[in-house]
């Protein structure tokens, strides 16, 4: 599993991007999105980076 970014609920406001360990996350249009080979969900850290930084809580496990 890759952490998803529900595009429907983001704010575009970057601080998924500016948190994530593995340069996985990216803009696309006006939302951000995860690159599904570069995410490892973070697995060194308890809680994936991008997920404990959304301030709306619209990171998830796919």
């Amino acid at each position: 599993m890759v952490m998803k970014i529900k595009t429907d609920e983001c704010t575009a406001c970057g601080d998924c991007a500016s948190a994530c360990p593995n340069q996985a996350i990216s803009r696309k249009s006006a939302v951000y999105v995860v690159n599904a080979d570069q995410c490892n969900e973070c697995e060194e850290h308890d809680l994936p980076k991008c997920q404990d930084a959304c301030p709306a809580n619209c990171i998830d496990f796919s």
